[in-house]
């Protein structure tokens, strides 16, 4: 069973809770801060995609970027959610999901570990892109969210390159953050065991960039991704 709103959100600085968005476990770990919920986004690649096809769940991984108060989501156009996005009316009921993991948080009974984590789950109507510059705006943010900067520095899709690919948007409507943080939580008579507890943390990093081998002679590094 759901659970309902506690307190509804300020339109300018957050989202309003809604029985999708209201978690029916650990309640207190949502937010629905809106800059907590860009930060999040913002930070990760790759996002799930939840739908149902001939009666039956799907989730697809795929990439995704933000533009303000809208999520792109790329694929092919012979891929059956995008094709069923641009077919259905009003368009397709998903479910989109992005996570990070912070932290692996070891207790000292089996039942108490967890993760630190911080995620966003956005429910809505996705509809296919079909304007021509809303499409090639969409790619070049998609571009530039994996790597800042770098469609300026990439030959931009061409007639035939775009007529192949499908882009869906998803309005940032009804959305919630829900986040795990801290240490451990022993029951008190677990805390004389002899058994390591304590917390992990998970990063993410970059390595050197690897040259293509067939770069032109004298091709540098972009600043970009030095900075990067």
């Amino acid at each position: 069973m759901q659970g309902t709103a506690q307190t509804p959100s300020h339109p300018e600085t957050g989202y309003t809770p809604t029985d999708r968005t209201v978690p029916t476990r650990s309640p207190d770990r949502a937010s629905y801060d809106r800059e907590l919920v860009h930060a999040i986004l913002d930070e990760a690649y790759v996002c799930h995609l939840g739908f149902v096809r001939d009666g039956a769940p799907v989730v697809l991984p795929t990439l995704y970027a933000r533009v303000g108060e809208r999520l792109y989501v790329h694929g092919s156009t012979g891929s059956r959610p995008l094709r069923a996005a641009g077919q259905a009316d009003p368009g397709l009921a998903v479910c989109l999901t992005v996570t990070h993991v912070d932290g692996l948080v070891l207790a000292r009974s089996a039942f108490h570990h967890s993760i630190n984590y911080r995620s966003v789950v956005v429910h809505g109507i996705a509809h296919d892109v079909t304007d021509p510059e809303e499409k090639r705006r969409a790619l070049d943010a998609l571009v530039d969210h994996v790597v800042p900067g770098r469609s300026a520095d990439s030959r931009p899709a061409n007639k035939k390159e775009l007529a192949a690919t499908a882009v869906i948007r998803l309005d940032l409507d009804e959305v919630s953050a829900k986040l795990r943080t801290g240490g451990v939580n022993d029951e008190p008579e677990d805390l004389a065991l002899p058994h390591w507890a304590g917390v992990v943390p998970v990063r993410r990093t970059y390595g050197t960039p690897v040259p293509d081998p067939g770069l032109a002679q004298g091709t540098e590094l972009p600043g970009y991704l030095e900075a990067l």
